[in-house]
């Protein structure tokens, strides 16, 4: 058996006992793949695997790999978890399923008209920088609420999550909650939160979906 596929199946247990352990039912929590600059070549044991969801940060790097591992794993899904600039929201939706790094205006607006130019509709994640790091993508907490408004009453996207990523020398916890919170009062049901090493908390405090990298895939290359 690949290393690869002995971590991904360390991963999906530990997922699986992180939800148990928090009272959560069987299979209430994701496995987002997070399949950033390595090959095909590492990446195939891992759909070999079973393993259909994954998310990639760049859309070129997405759009020079996958494309032909989606004729031979045509039921895969693929999440956008980078930062997504207007010049290449067009391919970005011709490629991914999901949008999980929606975080201003400019980019919700342009998403919109093309959905309607490309007669498609995908989902997408409003990503909130929940520690307001100046240096971090997200909209702002307290404007999280408006910004939602804004998506589906007036653009007419479909947000169906949140996405955050905590400050990196902070508790996640609390800022697990203060997105939890938001996704609760604005009835939504997904919370993309949690990575590699702190995913379990995160499970703990009501992740849907967790983005896992290193702990499935090793090093990056070049890292």
């Amino acid at each position: 058996m690949p290393a690869v596929t002995r971590a991904l199946e360390e991963v999906l247990s530990k997922i699986s006992a992180a939800a148990s352990a928090a009272g959560r039912a069987p299979g209430c929590v994701q496995l987002v793949a997070v399949s950033k600059v390595h090959g095909a070549d590492v990446i195939t044991p891992v759909l070999e695997a079973g393993q259909r969801l994954f998310g990639e940060n760049r859309v070129q790097e997405a759009a020079e790999k996958w494309p032909a591992l989606m004729e031979k794993y045509p039921d895969v899904r693929l999440h956008l978890i980078g930062p997504l600039q207007t010049n290449k929201a067009r391919q970005a939706i011709q490629l991914f399923d999901v949008i999980e790094t929606v975080d201003r205006p400019k980019l919700a607006r342009a998403l919109a008209r093309l959905f309607k130019e490309e007669n498609i509709r995908r989902d997408i994640y409003i990503q909130v920088n929940v520690g307001r790091e100046d240096q971090k993508a997200g909209i702002a907490p307290e404007d999280a609420d408006d910004f939602i408004r804004l998506c589906r009453e007036e653009l007419g996207l479909s947000v169906t999550g949140l996405m955050c990523i905590p400050p990196a020398d902070q508790d996640p916890a609390p800022h697990f909650d203060l997105l939890a919170d938001i996704a609760r009062r604005n009835d939504i049901p997904i919370l993309s939160m949690g990575m590699s090493g702190d995913f379990e908390t995160a499970i703990r405090h009501g992740a849907t979906h967790v983005r896992v990298g290193t702990a499935v895939f090793g090093s990056r290359p070049g890292y």
